[in-house]
């Protein structure tokens, strides 16, 4: 399984989570995710999100394939006396018989009857007996239990079963970003779509603030006819949250992390106006689809996520009639049919619902994706042309611009000595080390800047604080808002300059530095860029298939918050700032929510394929989007492109799939054995639906090897624009790269035609590129007079042709 969810308890970004961790795996024995180097440090994580999860599998059983980590992730369990410890499993079975006929009843007594005296061990007493926690019957047939050894053997005995899975824990992984896609109130898509009206978004995460200003309901009409969820007492629903749960057990669905009401606000929060967070960011707030709908389903909690509780939410959801579901949750890759989120979000597929992902917050390492499967919209994180300025200026005359979120423009006004401690350069402590009244520049180990320095600086007297961005995040900068020490965080290659004159300055005027803040400036450019922490491509899973498939914002997202959780440790809010592929997620589904309410009957693949055509790879300065570094990013960093919502509800053709290619394509990838347990389907065969290789899967992206030997991929393209189009073929390539595409035109006369091409590839030799010969990425364009349909071709020689 793969989720990388923000794990609340952590901090406000999901990706610092998995970067300690990933650190202290190397370099020392595991160790808590959570952990720091203070006790202070784990009192204010506590109180803060982290957005992103780390999905570890703990099997109980030899058979079952085991994934372990020391991030935090645990099993459900307790302790039986004779039969060792019991674990939660998720339990597959074939659906009960006369199934289409069975109600919620019959196949909860057809669950139970896997646990039924007789056929298992009985528990000595005071034991607890095997109960079912949850009765899956909406995405497959199954139920969750908390099992001994003893009595996962008894029922894996018993007809009907399929497979067991040890449920893993996973931890988690706005004003200006509509304008930044393209969205404006009065003109485009949102008068088009009637932004998002009566389309019903889900959310599987931590609960909401129900009351909150953002989830009002003020001229907004009931929910369809077809709505059958509800909002679990005492929180009553309105006309914009129209269901709210709780899977975990009991009846709070109150958000005590910030997490879900964050995702849930970026989807489709109502507009609310004069919003910041902190002073800053000041703007009529909107989710991407503000007119839609919105169902919670609490499944997390500042401890992570049960996969239990994922799945009966993926299940609620299907049987409520949620149009699109987002999860800001993920791990590590492992096998699809090992991947109870992957498993549980082809059920949601097959009932016509897309899944939107996360893609994980452990980048730039290449390969470390969540959530693969090609069934799922997986979402990277980019920058939006929105900065917290605040600009480092030296005695010297040269001046650096940071980010920060703790702005203090009276600080401005003078300039103050400089200072860094080359012995503590972190600023764990200053003993016998005089910086009152100075400003202080401080390394950091993380991405974020440790409480504990900040603390240390505050408490030795310190006047302000120049944090020194790690170097791998490049120009990536997160910020958090950090009690009242002005402070300002800047690039490595920045901070190296600022150290450099910090250390060699010779007199006392050339030590000094101020800090300007200027609140927040828009219409920076460049932007997007690829967040560092953004996990990258190539998909593990799967080679063949392009992850991530899309880029949105993630970066410093600004949105709704419960008031109830601190944010600094001190003060509430309203509306924070938070960071990570969680909050790229809510953005993407949004768009789904509107282009669902412009083409209601499309399938969850023509919907994904709408989103991945239309969308850029240009960033607003008008060149090629760039990764934290500055290079031009891979297809692996960005997916397909950057999103852009005006031009999805309407892409002219879409690349179609429905169950019986994605089954035929599990067959190509993993076998017969795994297609019986991703599809829930054990009377299906291989034979029956077939077998696609993963290059011929009729993904928006072409993904083949590279080699002198020309491959073809072929693929079929729907007209859903006018009936009367030809498009004509248009390759962006290098020149070493030889691609053909047959027919080089296309002649609709119809809408819903549909019409197939090849795409052959083969290596011509290298051109001095690096990558030639290895990589190579390019694009095939489909022109009509009315659209351009685009998708990434990438040649890479590390795929094995299938």
């Amino acid at each position: 399984g793969g989720i990388m969810h923000g794990c609340q308890s952590c901090r406000n970004t999901e990706f610092e989570n998995v970067y300690k961790h990933r650190l202290r795996q190397i370099f020392f024995m595991p160790m808590l995710a959570c952990s720091r180097r203070s006790v202070d440090d784990m009192a204010h994580l506590t109180a803060l999100l982290l957005a992103s999860v780390l999905v570890f599998v703990l099997s109980a059983t030899p058979t079952l394939s085991i994934i372990t980590g020391g991030g935090g992730a645990t099993a459900r369990q307790s302790t039986s006396l004779n039969h060792g410890a019991a674990r939660t499993y998720v339990v597959l079975v074939e659906p009960p018989a006369h199934a289409h006929h069975a109600d919620e009843a019959a196949h909860r007594r057809w669950h139970e009857s896997f646990l039924r005296p007789g056929s298992r061990p009985g528990r000595t007493a005071g034991g607890d007996a095997p109960t079912i926690r949850h009765s899956y019957t909406g995405v497959f047939s199954g139920f969750a239990a908390k099992l001994t050894e003893d009595e996962l053997a008894a029922v894996s005995r018993k007809r009907g079963f399929v497979r067991a899975f040890p449920e893993r824990r996973v931890p988690l992984m706005t004003t200006r970003t509509p304008g930044f896609l393209g969205l404006d109130a009065k003109q485009g898509v949102w008068n088009a779509t009637n932004y998002g009206e009566g389309v019903i978004v889900g959310l599987l995460d931590t609960g909401i603030a129900a009351s909150h200003r953002s989830f009002g309901d003020e001229g907004m009409p009931p929910p369809p006819a077809k709505w059958k969820g509800k909002c679990q007492a005492p929180v009553r629903c309105n006309n914009k949250l129209v269901g709210l749960v709780s899977l975990m057990g009991g009846n709070d669905t109150t958000d005590a992390v910030g997490h879900g009401t964050h995702t849930a606000g970026t989807a489709a929060g109502h507009f609310v106006d004069g919003v910041s967070a902190f002073g800053l960011g000041k703007g009529t707030a909107a989710g991407i689809a503000p007119g839609a709908h919105l169902a919670m389903y609490k499944v997390c909690d500042g401890e992570g996520c049960f996969e239990s509780d994922i799945l009966a939410g993926m299940d609620a959801a299907v049987k409520d009639g949620v149009d699109v579901l987002s999860l800001s949750l993920g791990g590590p890759s492992i096998p699809l049919d090992k991947d109870l989120i992957a498993i549980g979000a082809f059920g949601v597929m097959s009932k016509g619902v897309l899944v939107v992902c996360a893609g994980g917050n452990s980048g730039p390492t290449p390969s470390t994706l969540s959530n693969e499967a090609p069934w799922i919209l997986t979402v990277g994180a980019g920058s939006v042309d929105r900065s917290y300025r605040a600009t480092v200026r030296l005695g010297d005359g040269e001046a650096f611009d940071g980010e920060s979120l703790t702005q203090d423009k009276r600080f401005s006004s003078k300039a103050y000595p400089l200072y860094y401690p080359q012995g503590t350069s972190y600023c764990d402590y200053f003993d016998g080390v005089n910086i009152t009244g100075k400003v202080v520049v401080c390394d950091t180990e993380t991405p974020l800047p440790p409480l504990n320095s900040i603390q240390a600086v505050q408490a030795a007297g310190g006047a302000g604080v120049v944090f020194i961005n790690e170097a791998d995040f490049g120009y990536t900068i997160v910020v958090e808002k950090y009690y009242n020490l002005p402070m300002s965080q800047v690039t490595a290659t920045d901070g190296a300059k600022i150290m450099g004159y910090a250390r060699v300055g010779s007199t006392a005027a050339a030590h000094t530095a101020t800090i300007l803040f200027n609140s927040s400036i828009v219409h920076v450019k460049p932007a997007p860029i690829v967040a560092a922490f953004s996990s990258r491509g190539p998909n593990a899973a799967s080679p063949g298939v392009l992850k991530p498939d899309i880029m949105a914002p993630g970066l410093n997202i600004l949105a709704a918050w419960p008031s109830m959780v601190p944010i600094d440790g001190t003060e509430s809010y309203s509306y924070n700032v938070a960071s990570g592929t969680s909050m790229a997620a809510p953005h993407a589904t949004g768009i789904v929510a509107l282009v669902k309410k412009a083409h209601p009957d499309w399938s969850p693949s023509a919907v994904k394929s709408a989103i991945m055509t239309t969308s850029s790879t240009a960033d607003n300065a008008g060149h090629p989007i760039m990764d934290e570094e500055h290079r031009k990013a891979s297809f692996y960093s960005i997916g397909a492109g950057h999103v852009d919502a005006a031009k999805a509800v309407d892409p002219g053709l879409v690349y179609d799939l429905d169950v019986g290619d994605y089954s035929a394509y599990i067959c190509g990838l993993l076998g017969e054995p795994a297609m019986k347990t991703i599809t829930g389907n054990s009377s299906l065969t291989c034979a029956a639906v077939g077998s696609i290789p993963e290059a011929q899967l009729n993904y928006p992206a072409i993904l083949v090897p590279l080699s002198e030997k020309p491959f073809k991929a072929k693929r079929t393209v729907t007209n859903v624009g006018l009936a009367m189009s030809v498009y004509t073929a248009h390759l962006d390539v290098p020149k070493w790269l030889k691609v053909k595409v047959e027919p080089e035109s296309l002649e609709f006369t119809s809408a819903m035609e549909k019409k197939t091409f090849t795409v052959t590839v083969s290596s011509g030799g290298g051109d001095g590129d690096a990558d030639a010969g290895q990589l190579a990425e390019g694009s095939l364009r489909w022109v009509s007079e009315d659209h351009v349909v685009r998708s990434p071709i990438i040649a890479d020689a590390r795929v094995v042709p299938t």
